[in-house]
């Protein structure tokens, strides 16, 4: 079976990239510039532009793949605040690019979405009414609402606050910025008046992987089952390394001032997920254990 996957070299497309590789998929993995993947026999990189459109369909037509999963997207709040023009271009035109390309060649579509879609008194089902807070959340819900209307049995997963393994030449998520501040016996500052649904990334994975093998569609959440503060991951994370907590304080928002607006109370159900894709996620605990077991085993 044949998968395209975009954004393949930010860390969450990398880690879907070589999960699927891993599972005996041909992957094609679509991201700008030189490919930061791991070499492997199932991975085909091609660097290309998502914004062009002839280029989009150039490409489709020559793989013809089954599946297209399309997670690149300018996806920090403050830029796509500051340069919306390009926000829409990347998030909402891209996905239009792909979408139509998926329909012309009849590929199935997964679509990446995000809780951004939403606002405050979550975690949100999959139906809850949106009302994004920002522009990026604007402009995933626009592109959201197109893939509705005009992809026929599309797939949309929305994940929440994914961390992880670090991998080469990706950002790394929380969860490294933590052990690596606190290594470095440096005192920090971690908000404790947001809540989240913090989301292991080999979850995501493993969620679009039984999309796949079933053939779904619809709105899927994929995300953790504990909605816990930034400043109670970041305890964890100390704990899980023997690292020292004390060096974690407990601030609210207003600590650092942001030019966009964010939920403090988001979040999201994956009651869905549970039931019609047996979707299991790992607690937080032992997500932030397999990731820092993972990172030792790479780094070695």
């Amino acid at each position: 079976m044949k998968i395209v996957v975009t954004g393949a070299n930010g860390f969450t497309g990398q880690h879907t990239v070589q999960y699927l590789a891993s599972k005996g998929f041909e992957v094609f993995a679509l991201s700008r510039g030189k490919a930061r993947l791991a070499h492997h026999p199932s991975i085909q990189y091609h660097a290309c532009e998502l914004t062009n459109v002839s280029s989009v369909d150039e490409l489709i037509n020559q793989i013809k793949p089954d599946w297209i999963i399309h997670i690149a997207a300018m996806s920090k709040p403050d830029e796509c605040n500051n340069e919306r023009e390009n926000c829409l271009l990347h998030n909402v035109q891209a996905t239009i690019y792909l979408g139509e390309a998926a329909n012309r060649h009849q590929s199935k579509f997964i679509y990446f979405s995000t809780d951004f879609i939403f606002g405050e008194n979550g975690p949100h089902g999959e139906d809850d009414i949106t009302g994004p807070l920002n522009f990026y959340g604007e402009s995933k819900l626009q592109a959201e609402n197109w893939v509705k209307q005009y992809v026929p049995k599309a797939v949309i997963v929305r994940p929440v606050f994914i961390y992880g393994p670090e991998l080469p030449g990706s950002r790394p998520s929380f969860i490294q910025w933590v052990q690596k501040q606190l290594i470095q016996e440096k005192a920090i500052k971690v908000v404790n008046d947001q809540k989240r649904t913090p989301t292991y990334v080999f979850d995501i994975c493993q969620g679009i992987e039984t999309i796949i093998l079933g053939n779904h569609d619809g709105i899927f959440h994929l995300a953790g089952s504990e909605i816990i503060t930034p400043y109670e991951m970041a305890v964890e994370v100390a704990n899980c390394l023997s690292l020292n907590v004390n060096l974690i304080e407990a601030v609210d928002s207003t600590t650092f001032p942001e030019p966009v607006k964010r939920a403090k109370q988001s979040g999201l159900k994956i009651d869905r997920a549970q039931a019609i894709l047996n979707y299991k996620p790992h607690s937080f605990a032992e997500g932030v254990r397999k990731s820092f077991l993972a990172d030792q085993l790479l780094n070695n």
